[in-house]
């Protein structure tokens, strides 16, 4: 059985298909939900769920705090259980039934002007490393500055690619899971003009007009 773990709407139940889908487990989720509340990522955030499946890491974001989710989900069928999730728990969530790529694609610009700050990919344990590559160099146009983005594979496959919009924050384990969260790079902070001239000054120079 797949609940909401805690929130508004804990302990409500969600529907799983039948087959085709893997959802978190909730002890993974319980485990990687605590983590994002002791990063303070969740209150009030827009979030993109990528693989949605049931829905469960999506709704589980709003149930805690966050704004509105995007559920994105291939099959039809679990689109479909998504679906008569979001309207059992009554939260804000749209389910999108598209490939991830395609969906992605679909939006283009500059990277981090976006308005999504937190991504869930929890995507099928055998997709190809070239679509998970893919996926991630596509999100650059949805991203706010400040998103975050967790990705779950299993243990057994190799670290996400990374494109150079985003570095590696922490990644954490959980039994067969591994959690990667990633966000924008940390901005440089360039020093004004002249700051660099005057920090080289020599101190005489510096005070040579004083009482003028």
């Amino acid at each position: 059985m797949t609940r909401i773990v805690a929130g508004s709407a804990k302990g409500r139940t969600l529907a799983v298909p039948k087959s085709g889908t893997r959802p978190t487990s909730e002890r993974v989720r319980e485990a990687l939900f605590s983590r994002l509340d002791h990063m303070n990522v969740l209150d009030g955030t827009t979030v993109l769920d990528l693989y949605a499946g049931t829905g469960a890491l999506g709704l589980e974001a709003l149930s805690r705090g966050s704004a509105h989710a995007i559920l994105v989900e291939k099959a039809a069928a679990a689109a479909r259980v998504a679906s008569s999730n979001v309207r059992s728990t009554g939260l804000p969530a749209r389910v999108v039934t598209a490939d991830a790529r395609s969906f992605l694609a679909a939006r283009t610009g500059e990277d981090l002007r976006g308005d999504i700050d937190l991504v869930f990919i929890d995507p099928p344990y055998d997709i190809a490393e070239a679509d998970m590559t893919a996926v991630l160099s596509l999100l650059g146009p949805w991203l706010s500055p400040d998103a975050l983005i967790v990705v779950e594979r299993s243990t057994r496959a190799p670290a996400p690619t990374w494109p150079p919009f985003l570095v590696l924050e922490d990644h954490r384990t959980w039994g067969e899971t591994v959690a990667y969260f990633a966000g924008p790079p940390l901005p440089t902070n360039e020093p004004e003009d002249g700051a660099d001239a005057l920090a080289d000054a020599p101190a005489s120079s510096m005070n040579e007009n004083e009482g003028e």
